[in-house]
């Protein structure tokens, strides 16, 4: 499964990792939040160094599906129904800057982007309602919103919310330029080397399985943060969704704006023009990470909607992306807890990184070089609403039963087991191909599976908290229904709270 945006040539060459080196700031992560980050600090003139783990855009910017705008559903009366209009006042402002920055640095720098109208729709009657209550929200907020009934689909729909001239980039193609205007001001990019911890301050030790480096400041751009000091694993709910590229039928064209549906599972819309032909893009049919009983079968289930209503089309690409849904709904970003003043952050984007991330990299930005952002220090001055904190015990509520019963099943199948049976050697278990088991091996969990012919037997427990993982059929990895940690079938790990590989089995 490769996203559309990074079914390319491999163009990103890593600068080399100096251990022992010093600067004024090092960021981990280079997706969109990251590297807007080191772009704007050094232009400040700071020495900037950017650590990423794979490559840039591999984790949710390369698997989005990269809608620039501030209609974000119905997020806004979402948000209207927990803080005050001050609050709700300061997103807004901080996605209009985040949009604007953007769309801005892209003209400036000759990256090709569209305009598109913005709608959500409804699919069903009692969906108008929030469509109404989104409009109230939004114009409120100084959006030019509209309640439309005809959204340009080709299949009913009972209204829709629209908000015109937003926009829609291939997201690697931004990435492309940030890496290339970073290292033209001095600033470093590598690939391949993860950030393991921070320690201490003035400066601060940032440590990799490579060697240290010294900063005076560090940036944790990863998604989720990778330090659990600020116990964000416990803040966020991961979630896997799913997109897909289609060729149409000759008769057939995709609509003419971006779109999203009110209803679950949702079902978002785009188009992409690439080789002369114009793709259709969806999205949507998203679950916890971990948790589904079947990954494949939402992924099947987005292509059937999407088949249904455009006949005859065909899938050019699959892909999955993860977000992270703060329980409280605003994102976080600025200073990070327990970082002595030195350790900054940006995640919970609520499924809108193109303008958050933006927007988040601005406020990081800014606290370091000790500029004054009015809307930021708003939201940093958030109180949490009765709803969001209730969401934050349910979210933890439903980690710790995962948890229970994750390790309860393992231990079930050792007291199904007869006194025979657990006298004799276990006969190696061998998944069929693309298939993955979890199973008890002694007194410990193992993890088997089979991927292009190679079986690998590793520790069925997660390395950030000790979750026993679950098969993904979709994308054939391991995937921590806790907090969202994922691993390929090797063992390596591929995003998510933890920071370090699946040791292989009877090796943890």
């Amino acid at each position: 499964m490769t996203s559309i945006w990074l079914d390319r040539a491999d163009t990103f060459a890593t600068d080399p990792f100096e251990p022992g080196s010093s600067y004024d700031t090092v960021v981990a992560g280079a997706g969109l939040t990251g590297l807007v980050t080191a772009l704007l600090l050094a232009r400040s003139g700071q020495k900037v160094l950017v650590l990423e783990a794979r490559y840039p855009g591999a984790v949710t910017t390369g698997n989005t599906t990269a809608k620039v705008s501030l209609l974000q559903g119905t997020f806004l009366s979402q948000l209207a129904r927990q803080y005050s209009q001050k609050q709700v006042q300061a997103y807004v402002d901080g996605n209009r800057e985040g949009q604007a920055w953007l769309l801005r640095y892209l003209d400036e720098n000759g990256v090709p982007y569209e305009r598109r109208d913005a709608y959500t729709y409804a699919a069903s009657p009692q969906g108008t309602d929030k469509l109404r209550e989104e409009v109230s929200a939004g114009t409120t907020a100084g959006l030019d919103m509209e309640y439309v009934r005809d959204a340009g689909l080709p299949f009913a729909v009972h209204g829709a919310v629209r908000l015109a001239d937003q926009a829609q980039i291939n997201p690697m193609l931004v990435l492309d330029t940030l890496v290339s205007d970073i290292r033209g001001r001095g600033g470093s990019i590598v690939g391949g080397v993860r950030l393991q911890d921070v320690t201490g301050s003035g400066p601060a030790t940032v440590h990799t399985a490579q060697g240290s480096v010294t900063a005076n400041e560090v940036v944790l751009a990863t998604g989720i943060p990778v330090l659990d000091r600020g116990l964000y694993f416990a803040k966020l709910t991961p979630s896997r969704s799913y997109a897909a590229a289609l060729q149409l039928q000759e008769d057939q064209a995709p609509p003419p704006g971006m779109y999203l549906s009110v209803e679950q599972p949702t079902h978002s819309l785009r188009d992409y023009e690439m080789d002369g032909h114009r793709l259709l893009l969806v999205g949507g049919h998203g679950h916890h990470v971990g948790r589904a009983r079947s990954e494949k079968h939402h992924l099947g289930s987005l292509l059937d909607w999407a088949v249904q209503h455009y006949p005859g089309a065909v899938a050019t690409h699959t892909w999955s992306a993860q977000d992270y849904l703060p329980t409280n709904l605003m994102p976080f970003f600025g200073k990070f807890p327990r970082g002595k003043g030195h350790i900054y952050f940006g995640t919970g984007y609520n499924k809108w990184g193109m303008t958050n991330a933006v927007a988040a990299a601005v406020g990081i930005s800014a606290d370091i070089l000790g500029g004054n952002v009015p809307w930021a220090d708003t939201i940093h001055h958030r109180v949490t609403a009765p709803s969001g904190a209730l969401s934050a015990v349910a979210l933890n509520a439903g980690v710790a039963a995962k948890l229970a019963s994750g390790w309860g099943q393992v231990a079930a199948q050792g007291l199904r087991k007869d006194k025979k049976d657990q006298a004799a050697e276990h006969a190696p278990v061998v998944p069929a191909e693309g298939e993955g088991k979890v199973y008890r091996e002694g007194p410990k969990p193992v993890a088997v599976s089979t991927v292009a012919g190679t079986t690998c037997k590793l520790s069925a427990v997660c390395t950030h908290l000790g979750g026993i993982l679950h098969w993904n059929d979709s994308e054939l990895t391991w995937d921590c229904p806790l907090h969202g940690s994922r691993f390929g079938s090797d063992g390596k790990l591929l995003e998510g709270p933890a920071t370090k590989d699946l040791p292989a089995a009877g090796k943890a």
